[in-house]
């Protein structure tokens, strides 16, 4: 089961009042940020603040917008501590107030139109859920107080990236092959790699390598929710989990770009 779509907007909010925290802990935000070395802490703030303005403005336009919304009248960043936690503050606001007024099943442009996850705002809200996650997790660990992910939001957050980042139709362009991931809470996925695309869905959990009579895994991951998150998203090295089968898979897949 997925998160609920008031879950979702709760979670939102708290994940963050999370990086709001932590950016008003750091002695200073032009510090480097690990695991975006291109970014400061400030800019992972300029980051944040102005996709959720953003994103705000794309879910008010409506299904019928050509493209991600830019919006007129958001403030710019500012630098001194309390007006920018305002302005962090307004950017979430704007969100949830205006993911609150369209509800989880109204349309919605996205960038992943030929995954599995649908245009809508509810599919918005769960994507906008893991930005704000994963690059809270990325702020704490800039200052060195890093705290792994909810496990609520971690689950939701493997099954959310497999459906959106990595379903496609766009055809696999090596060898057909089928690749587990496992969460040591008690949850897998399959994904089914072809000429056909990709698609991925959640499975019983037996044990690793938990195919089928009738079907071969080729490669499998384990680890608790929060490291496949991590992992997923390049946070940490996929060979820091527990791999079985063939490992070079798991680089093809992060070297795949399906668009390309």
């Amino acid at each position: 089961m997925t998160l609920e779509f008031p879950d979702l907007l709760r979670l939102i909010d708290e994940r963050a009042a999370a990086f709001r925290a932590v950016v008003a802990s750091a002695p200073s935000l032009d510090v480097q940020v690990p695991t975006c070395p291109e970014w400061t802490l400030f800019d992972l703030v300029q980051h944040i603040g102005e996709g959720r303005y953003a994103w705000a403005a794309t879910v008010a336009a409506g299904p019928g917008a050509p493209g991600k919304a830019v919006p007129a009248d958001a403030p710019d960043v500012p630098h001194e501590r309390e007006a920018q936690q305002a302005w962090l503050a307004g950017a979430t606001r704007e969100l949830l107030d205006a993911l609150r007024e369209a509800g989880p099943d109204r349309g919605c442009w996205t960038w992943w139109g030929d995954s599995q996850s649908p245009q809508t705002c509810g599919a918005v809200a769960r994507h906008q859920l893991q930005q704000l996650a994963v690059h809270t997790y990325d702020a704490q660990l800039t200052v060195g107080a890093a705290v792994p992910l909810p496990v609520e939001v971690a689950l939701d957050g493997v099954d959310e990236f497999l459906s959106t980042c990595c379903a496609t139709t766009s055809a696999w362009p090596h060898e057909p092959a089928t690749v587990e991931y496992h969460a040591t809470e008690g949850r897998s996925w399959r994904l089914w790699l072809s000429a056909d695309g990709a698609r991925a869905a959640r499975i019983p959990t037996p044990g690793a390598m938990s195919a089928t009579p009738d079907e071969t895994v080729d490669a499998s991951a384990r680890g608790t929710a929060h490291e496949l998150v991590m992992a997923l998203y390049d946070r940490i090295p996929m060979d820091s989990l527990k791999l079985e089968g063939d490992p070079r898979l798991f680089d093809l897949l992060q070297e795949w770009d399906p668009g390309a």
